[in-house]
């Protein structure tokens, strides 16, 4: 029952939310949505229950779906818990949901490894960031020393590869999914 109440003030929540996000008044929403404007605002404070037919007409008039209305506040849409999967000297955690989002897979690295000999290339870009210790970057025949806080964003048709410089290096990375599937391997699950 407390569950149904809590979905109940999400949804009134999110009604309220993007109709102010909108900026528009209860007068606006209502004309869109065929309701008295009295209506709308004893549904948003909760003083009227929500019928089924009203939500719709309320979810099209603010441009969204019913799902998204009345989509589960539970964070497992939110937060991601990661876990290490360590190959040939270098941990990876997927910060973002299964398969590439977007376009673009996020992980962070642990790199213990020196940069390989071998330099590979694949079509795309990468992008990452060094939270900790230092990157050697290997591009063509230039060698980048890229230290934490700074980023490196390059053309992944020109050779490259990557390692650790002196100890460990954590970074954050954004791969679309050539570099995914060139820095990864297979979409992991």
């Amino acid at each position: 029952m407390a569950q149904d109440m809590e979905l109940d003030a999400l949804v009134r929540q999110r009604i309220r939310g993007l109709r102010v996000a909108r900026g528009w008044s209860l007068d606006d929403l209502a004309a869109r949505c065929r309701l008295s404007p009295s209506t709308l605002s004893r549904i948003e404070t909760g003083h009227r229950r929500i019928a089924l037919d009203q939500l719709v007409s309320i979810a099209r008039a603010l441009g969204t779906t019913l799902d998204h209305l009345v989509g589960s506040g539970v964070d497992d849409d939110v937060v991601i818990r990661p876990h290490g999967d360590n190959v040939h000297g270098v941990t990876t955690w997927l910060l973002s949901r299964e398969g590439p989002r977007h376009g673009v897979t996020v992980a962070k690295l642990r790199i213990t490894c020196p940069v390989p000999d071998e330099l590979r290339v694949h079509p795309g870009r990468d992008w990452f960031t060094v939270l900790s210790g230092t990157v050697v970057l290997r591009l063509g025949d230039r060698t980048i020393l890229v230290q934490p806080g700074e980023a490196a964003e390059f053309s992944t048709m020109a050779p490259h590869a990557f390692g650790a410089h002196d100890g460990a290096a954590e970074i954050l990375c954004i791969l679309d999914p050539d570099g995914q599937r060139a820095h990864l391997g297979p979409a992991r699950s």
